[in-house]
């Protein structure tokens, strides 16, 4: 794997190589002067279903708040 630096600026003239570059498993780090900002990655798909029941929603999800919760009290 290859990891390509480039600054800002140029970025956005060389984006559509520097996508190419990521869709080819290669890295792209953007940097702002010497100082790293931000790192070009390919999207994974969704998988539905992938976690199924590892989250939950209790039965009283979307009851009103109580009083209680508005005026901070105790």
């Amino acid at each position: 794997m290859l990891t390509t630096t480039v600054e800002l600026r140029e970025a956005g003239i060389r984006l559509k190589e520097l996508v190419q570059l990521v869709e080819t498993g290669n890295d792209v780090v953007l940097t702002d002067g010497n100082r790293p900002v931000a790192r070009l990655v390919p999207v994974s798909p969704r998988v539905a279903g992938l976690h199924l029941g590892s989250a939950w929603t209790s039965a009283d999800f979307d009851a009103p708040l109580g009083e209680q919760f508005w005026t901070g009290e105790a």
